[in-house]
């Protein structure tokens, strides 16, 4: 595998909060050497809704000697305003590629899902409850790809005009997307749930066969037992408030953070074997999520991330970071230091 990579969460945005706060761009630098020197990362996807803060980790990623997956992931915009974002992130991206920078951009995260016009519902929440509608669903899905490739369409000629470097998507499996106009075919359906386990080789097999190089933008597990048969669904434990934080566990659940380093390196191994051409963790931090001593409060357990964020109080192991390593972190290491 060329790009080993995971994914860094600077900010996703919704009902007027955010996974990352704050956003100091020290702890980012610090982090982000970490990921390079430590994890043995060569590649790294910056996500978030916030153009500024993707732009200044963008800077921070090329200084660690990162390739840089700038990764635009915005909820709730309209399509006009995600291509306001999208323009300044190609310009961004631009000024770093002239200046020697390995630079990647994606025209946005997961459409139909994150952004108005592509499924019913003017919200997130109006979205993701039709998943929960099978009927509903149905009757929306067969409009979703003509609808998610015009726009792309659109995206790809705002980029072109100011980015001159490769380009991607990082796509759902149902937004059937066209991927002529773009460098590299990328999903974020990396996940190995139960539903998908028995086909999930012979499905990265099938993508790597277009003939494009595949990228995986999201891959992994939560942190309880039996997170890995979940996959992408494993923070479905946590109970949401309307300010988009959370606020409580939806029940009693084991931590395992073996379990997350198992799947983390059996997921790569399958990809590497596969052919994929980059592969990216999901993800270094949550943020929003920390780790806490008692079990029904302890939002960890639904963290995709390879470090437990602490509560007001810095690490051992990295003594500056207010966070301490899973074992998937350790895993993650060994594997991509090999």
């Amino acid at each position: 595998m060329r790009g080993k990579g995971i994914t860094y969460d600077t900010g996703f945005l919704s009902a007027g909060t955010s996974t990352r706060e704050p956003f100091d761009p020290a702890v980012v630098r610090r982090e982000l050497r970490i990921i390079h020197d430590d994890l043995h990362s060569t590649a790294v996807r910056l996500t978030g809704g916030d153009a500024g803060r993707l732009g200044s980790a963008a800077d921070l990623a090329a200084d660690a000697g990162l390739e840089v997956w700038l990764s635009p992931f915005t909820n709730d915009l309209s399509t006009d305003a995600l291509l306001g974002v999208l323009a300044d992130c190609a310009e961004h991206a631009e000024r770093l590629r002239r200046q020697g920078a390995a630079v990647v951009l994606l025209t946005g995260s997961e459409l139909s899902l994150f952004t108005v016009g592509f499924l019913p519902g003017d919200t997130l929440r109006d979205r993701l409850a039709l998943l929960a509608e099978p009927q509903r669903l149905r009757a929306a899905l067969p409009e979703v790809p003509a609808r998610v490739n015009a726009f792309l369409v659109q995206a790809v000629a705002v980029v072109r005009a100011r980015f001159g470097g490769p380009l991607s998507y990082a796509s759902l499996p149902f937004e059937g997307v066209d991927w002529t106009p773009f460098d590299f075919i990328a999903t974020d359906a990396g996940y190995r749930s139960s539903e998908v386990a028995g086909h999930y080789r012979a499905g990265m097999r099938a993508l790597v066969a277009q003939g494009k190089p595949v990228a995986i933008t999201e891959l992994g597990c939560t942190t309880h037992r039996g997170a890995a048969a979940k996959g992408g669904r494993g923070d479905a434990i946590l109970v949401w408030g309307d300010d988009a934080r959370p606020l409580r566990l939806d029940g009693d659940y084991i931590r395992d953070e073996e379990e997350q380093a198992a799947c983390v390196r059996e997921l790569l191994e399958i990809l590497d074997a596969e052919g994929v051409d980059s592969a990216f963790v999901n993800t270094f931090a949550r943020y929003d999520l920390p780790h806490r001593s008692v079990t029904r409060e302890d939002f960890d357990l639904a963290s995709y991330g390879v470090v437990k964020v602490l509560e007001g109080r810095l690490g051992q192991t990295y003594p500056d970071m207010p966070w301490e390593p899973k074992a998937a972190f350790t895993a993650l290491a060994t594997y991509y230091g090999r």
